[in-house]
């Protein structure tokens, strides 16, 4: 799904060289032939190269080794273009590190996957192996690249807007359709940029980096990728570890409403096992109700300070803000008890900067080309706007049906897949993966966009596999959690007995209280 990004700039970097990935040849372009069908071979090759180039410095570059992988566009037509992937490889910490390098699936999908590089390193990924990092095909720093910098600039206006309304749907849908026009008409084939070719990319580099077994780490959209490259490539994977897991067989828009109730309904019950947070908010889940029907009914207009800074913008508050809000984690879960009861006492302004916060928008950074055709060829295809509103009544009961009609963090997104216009792909993407690889499922409690439920299914499937729940973090655990960086780093180092002792007697950082 969608992740939250965290805004990080990457700077230039020395030439690559290819000798440190085994017996890859000297040469500047490294060849490897990929069938796409009976008589069609179709080249994919590593080409070395700058580091990406962008505002601020990534420590981790100014060592790296970088280029770019060429692939196929799309590999079931030949003759068809190339498509240039950035990869950057960062070198281990270790003075002796172990061969087997650890390679990267972000999440999205189509966020910048190389400004996650520093909260990689924090943690740990690349303590005691080389850690590579390929964005995914249409990403910034990619060939092409995929933005829509029309959808950026409709969401900074989106924040004075009903985030469900009419008008707030017109602009998104000639947003949407500008963009597509737009990249149709530059040649791109909009029907390539699926999960299947992106674990066919990562396929490809193994082997054109010469590198004979690596370690997977992929979280959000990243656990969808590389669970289906676990299923289709199997061969050269020694371990997978997925964070804030989505299994492609269960990533369908109506199934955004169980991991929202999931992770709201969490922060309820620990705020309710918390004496603290119980005795000073003793109504918090009734109050959440009234306020988004409240707003619903009668959306708040008002001017809020960006946290970023800036001067103040307009921003409106209804009930389906409010619940985007908490399921994007814009509103941190430890201040949610606190922002609710702030929110049914007139004082609204916790929701109203989080809400500015969109207004501040990195334009044409994100890679919604991608997303738009993930969403559209594999997560919409067999559901419809009733079946999204039925999982919406039965995730929150009497909440109105403006709000739960909308797939979270994906408003109007049918409408969308109408105008995006890609083919069905759920046959062939919304299939288990049954592996007997060890694998790594890590989830956090208060994840509202992928729950901590959806890792059971995943694993019923994955005969070796060790699963991880941490009390108290939301999306992307790893960053996030001492805990779970060093049950990571256990896991790569012996992945079918990882040490996840750390994990009892954890509970949830304590809720901010405020005075009466």
């Amino acid at each position: 799904m969608r992740q939250h990004r965290l805004r990080a700039a990457a700077a230039g970097a020395a030439l690559a060289c290819l000798a440190a990935f085994g017996p890859t040849p000297s040469s500047a372009a490294t060849p490897l032939a990929h069938t796409v069908g009976p008589g069609s071979v179709r080249p994919a090759r590593f080409v070395p190269g700058p580091c990406p180039k962008t505002p601020e410095p990534i420590d981790a570059l100014s060592t790296a080794r970088c280029g770019h992988l060429e692939v196929p566009e799309n590999r079931g037509r030949p003759g068809g273009r190339t498509v240039k992937l950035a990869v950057a490889v960062i070198k281990a910490a270790s003075a002796k590190p172990s061969a087997d390098p650890v390679v990267f699936m972000a999440g999205g999908p189509g966020g910048d996957t190389i400004d996650d590089i520093p909260l990689l390193v924090d943690s740990g990924l690349n303590k005691d192996r080389d850690l590579i990092v390929m964005a995914q095909r249409g990403n910034l720093y990619d060939q092409p690249n995929l933005a829509c910098p029309e959808i950026d600039r409709f969401t900074a206006k989106a924040v004075g807007l009903g985030y469900d309304s009419a008008a707030a749907q017109r602009l998104m849908l000639d947003a949407v359709k500008k963009c597509r026009d737009r990249l149709k008409g530059d040649g791109v084939d909009l029907s390539a940029y699926n999960t299947i070719e992106n674990a066919a990319d990562f396929a490809d580099l193994r082997t054109a980096l010469g590198i004979s077994r690596w370690n997977v780490y992929g979280y959000s959209y990243g656990s969808d990728l590389a669970l289906t490259y676990l299923r289709l490539h199997p061969k050269g994977i020694r371990a997978v570890a997925i964070d804030s897991v989505t299994p492609p067989q269960s990533a369908i828009l109506p199934w955004g409403w169980s991991s929202a109730h999931e992770g709201i309904d969490n922060i309820l019950e620990a705020c309710a096992a918390e004496p603290r947070c119980k005795s000073r908010y003793p109504d918090f889940a009734t109050t959440l109700t009234e306020q988004v029907r409240r707003l619903e009914a009668k959306p708040l207009t008002l001017k809020a300070e960006p946290p970023s800074g800036g001067d103040p913008v307009k921003v409106v508050l209804d009930g389906g803000a409010v619940l985007n809000l908490l399921v994007a984690n814009a509103v941190k879960a430890k201040d949610v008890p606190a922002a609710i009861d702030e929110l049914g006492h007139g004082r609204p302004g916790r929701f109203a900067r989080a809400r500015a916060a969109d207004s501040v928008q990195a334009v044409g950074v994100t890679a919604h080309g991608l997303t738009e055709s993930v969403a559209c060829g594999e997560w919409a295809p067999g559901s419809s706007e009733s079946d999204v509103l039925k999982a919406g009544r039965r995730a929150f009961f009497g909440w109105p049906d403006t709000v739960v009609a909308q797939v979270p963090q994906l408003p109007f997104q049918y409408d969308v897949c109408r105008l995006w216009d890609v083919p069905d792909r759920a046959a062939v993407q919304r299939v288990a993966t049954t592996s007997a690889v060890p694998t790594l499922l890590v989830s956090g409690t208060f994840d509202a966009k992928t729950g901590a439920s959806w890792a059971k299914g995943a694993a019923r499937t994955l005969s070796r596999s060790t699963s991880v729940l941490i009390p108290g973090i939301t999306h992307w655990v790893v960053p996030q959690s001492p805990c779970a960086q060093s049950v990571l780093a256990s896991f790569l180092a012996r992945p079918t007995a990882p040490d996840t002792g750390c994990v009892a007697g954890l509970t949830p950082r304590p809720f901010t209280i405020t005075p009466k």
